[in-house]
């Protein structure tokens, strides 16, 4: 179990570096946006792939950023079934979620994911706007979001499963969304 808890520990690491990339465009779809609207509006510059970048942009934050969601156990449960019960309970419920949802899931749109990319790249598909980005490159983002998220799924697995057997304290805390 310790070997892989170690390896848990390293798929942590790497779901924290792209993390901080999807952070980091965050930041960078904020001034780009805000230089797009600065030069449309004094200079009445604008191109679309300024647009194109930012939507681009927003599919790095939300698939490179979703394993480290999961990381932190901040994702979307239901929380009839979680909330109440024991942190014993709460660990094999995970454990299930986890093979039976998760993981299924995920390898499913990294396959269809990996295809629907590879369509694009052979293609070289490009945006028919005027000034508009190669589509290929975020396609990527797509199978390799999701294959974060199944690498960081065996993580939690694995550390839930040596919760089970006492080998690690795994909180399970869930904080209820305010509504």
């Amino acid at each position: 179990m310790k070997g892989l808890l170690t390896l848990a520990a390293i798929i942590d690491r790497i779901t924290l570096f792209f993390a901080v990339v999807a952070s980091l465009l965050v930041a960078l779809s904020c001034f780009i946006s805000a230089g797009n609207a600065f030069l449309r509006y004094a200079f009445s510059i604008s191109s679309n792939a300024w647009l194109e970048i930012q939507w681009q942009m927003f599919a790095g934050i939300f698939l490179l950023g979703a394993p480290h969601v999961l990381k932190l156990n901040e994702h979307v449960r239901v929380d009839i079934i979680y909330g109440s019960r024991s942190a014993r309970t709460k660990l094999w419920i995970d454990v299930f979620g986890l093979t039976c949802f998760l993981a299924p899931a995920c390898f499913m749109m990294t396959e269809m994911g990996w295809a629907f990319f590879m369509d694009s790249f052979r293609r070289m598909e490009i945006s028919s706007n005027a000034g508009g980005l190669p589509f290929w490159p975020v396609k990527f983002l797509l199978p390799f979001g999701f294959a974060l998220v199944l690498l960081q799924g065996v993580a939690e697995l694995i550390k839930r499963i040596a919760g089970l057997q006492g080998n690690l304290q795994f909180a399970v805390a869930y904080q209820k969304p305010l509504q």
